[in-house]
């Protein structure tokens, strides 16, 4: 089923195709995500041997979609202990066993100093 995620005017809409039309399935508050349309089913399978680091966009029933650049990866929702909160900029890895573990993602500033 593909899914998509469109955020505007404060708030964040998920919308599944059905037959070619974009149907919404959800509306709720946006909160600290970037206005703009994420399409979520072109996210791949998240790589457990690498490091993601990203903005969480979605979370439904079995998958936690995070943007990283302009892609999408999706972890399976049962390797959280704990679901990171949507528009929150997280560092995710995995253990030996599989699960995750959930970091605050380094912000990378354009700072000056003298």
């Amino acid at each position: 089923m593909k899914q998509r995620l469109l955020v505007m005017n404060g708030q964040r809409i998920v919308q599944t195709d059905q037959s070619g039309a974009w149907a919404n399935q959800k509306v709720d508050k946006a909160g600290a995500l970037k206005p703009g349309i994420y399409n979520l089913y072109m996210a791949k399978e998240a790589d457990k041997s690498q490091r993601h680091d990203g903005v969480i966009v979605h979370a439904d029933n079995n998958k936690i979609y995070q943007q990283i650049g302009k892609n999408f990866v999706m972890h399976s929702k049962s390797d959280f202990d704990i679901v990171p909160d949507i528009g929150s900029a997280k560092s995710i890895s995995y253990d030996a066993q599989g699960k995750a573990i959930v970091a605050q993602a380094v912000k990378l500033s354009r700072g000056r100093s003298r």
